[in-house]
């Protein structure tokens, strides 16, 4: 996809853009953790972060070494073969996840809102495992983007053959039932405010990768990573401190 670099030339010196969200995402969670840091990783999955071929991005995901603990939750037990983490607890649906309260220093829920048939469970948890003065990090499409409104036209069951047409890279097992029952800025930020943290919540809209399969729609694309308003970006970026 060589016409990124017309839009983006800076990609071409590390293979990044500037506006690249995994970076400004991680690159924020990786400031709010030390040596000492408990972090749990909500939907940590199987690792697929570790075949990412741009090693700043990779780097930043893994948080493994950088903290004292890493734990990992999903509902699928593929996130036991995940090498990034140090202890991996299998959780079920709409029941309470297998961590002490306020055991948590940072929690990270990288891509697993929109996944939630009941987000208010997600939040509840997150009030419940974070220790007071503890962090966090929500990363999750709005559901007022493109790529969200489209998804949602799209059964779940087609999903993974309509991602295999427009992205590059994409496995079967990577490829999970989305709902988007909390996906906007307002429904995020009365969630965030019930369960007794103080936040910052924003739109934020990357590079246009799920367009590179088509030159006209990419530049369709950039068009509205430049000029879309905070409540029409593709992505909702979420950074939160538990109150005491």
């Amino acid at each position: 996809m060589e016409y990124k670099f017309d839009y983006y030339p800076e990609s071409k010196f590390g293979g990044f853009t500037n506006v690249d969200i995994a970076i400004v995402f991680y690159l924020r969670v990786n400031s709010l953790i030390n040596s000492s840091s408990i972090v749990l990783d909500v939907g940590c999955g199987r690792g697929a972060y570790g075949e990412d071929p741009v090693i700043t991005r990779r780097n930043l995901r893994i948080l493994k070494g950088k903290c004292k603990k890493v734990v990992g939750i999903d509902v699928n037990d593929c996130g036991a073969v995940n090498p990034f983490i140090d202890e991996f607890r299998l959780i079920k649906e709409n029941e309470r996840w297998p961590l002490e309260d306020g055991s948590v220093d940072v929690c990270i829920c990288d891509h697993v809102l929109e996944h939630m048939k009941n987000p208010e469970l997600l939040f509840s948890e997150c009030q419940r495992v974070i220790r007071p003065g503890g962090y966090l990090c929500l990363r999750t499409p709005n559901a007022r983007g493109y790529v969200a409104l489209f998804s949602k036209l799209i059964p779940n069951r087609f999903h993974n053959t309509v991602l295999n047409k427009i992205k590059e890279r994409n496995n079967e097992k990577d490829v999970f039932p989305t709902f988007y029952k909390c996906n906007t800025i307002n429904k995020i930020e009365l969630m965030l405010n019930r369960h007794n943290f103080d936040y910052c919540v924003s739109g934020y809209e990357a590079e246009p990768s799920y367009l590179s399969f088509s030159r006209f729609f990419y530049f369709l694309g950039v068009f509205h990573q430049r000029f879309a308003f905070n409540n029409f970006k593709l992505a909702i970026l979420a950074f939160a401190k538990k109150r005491s």
